[in-house]
């Protein structure tokens, strides 16, 4: 019996007119290895989508930004991979990582963790002032659990601060 073609009433992406990249298209997220190239990586996708979006004036703090948290990501994730997401929303962009490390049940373990994720992030910290912007880290909520690192960076303070 021969096989049937049918097609499908959805249109194909290639009959849809493109969508403009803007910087409030900006929304991306993608999983990358917990390995040691991984924040190499990261920098060369964000200066990639900050260029393709036309926000290239944040990408000196941004790239910073993602590869500090990249990097205390793989240095604390207990599992193969690390998930980042990049949003352009109210004239800021927001980073966000995703690691396996669990939170700790043992108050001393769970202060002496988030002690060592602090002081590993002290330079991101630092860019974050700068760009008076803000960050922090706590306990994923999605299924799995783990970690979640978080930074934001408004658009005209981020812009400046190669300047300051």
């Amino acid at each position: 019996m021969p096989a049937h073609m049918t097609s499908c009433l959805v249109p194909h992406s290639a009959d849809l007119p493109p969508t403009p990249s803007t910087p409030e298209t900006l929304a991306y997220s993608f999983t990358l290895p917990a390995s040691p190239q991984t924040p190499a990586i990261a920098r060369t996708a964000v200066r990639t989508i900050l260029q393709v979006h036309h926000l290239g004036e944040l990408t000196d703090p941004a790239v910073q930004v993602v590869s500090e948290l990249t990097a205390c990501a793989c240095r604390f994730t207990p599992s193969a991979d690390i998930y980042v997401s990049l949003r352009y929303r109210d004239a800021a962009l927001r980073v966000s990582l995703f690691d396996g490390h669990p939170r700790h049940i043992n108050p001393r373990l769970a202060t002496a963790c988030d002690s060592r994720r602090r002081a590993a992030l002290r330079v991101l910290a630092c860019v974050v002032r700068a760009c008076e912007g803000d960050w922090d880290f706590g306990e994923a909520r999605e299924p799995g659990g783990g970690t979640r690192m978080w930074a934001v960076l408004p658009r005209t303070a981020a812009s400046a601060y190669l300047r300051t």
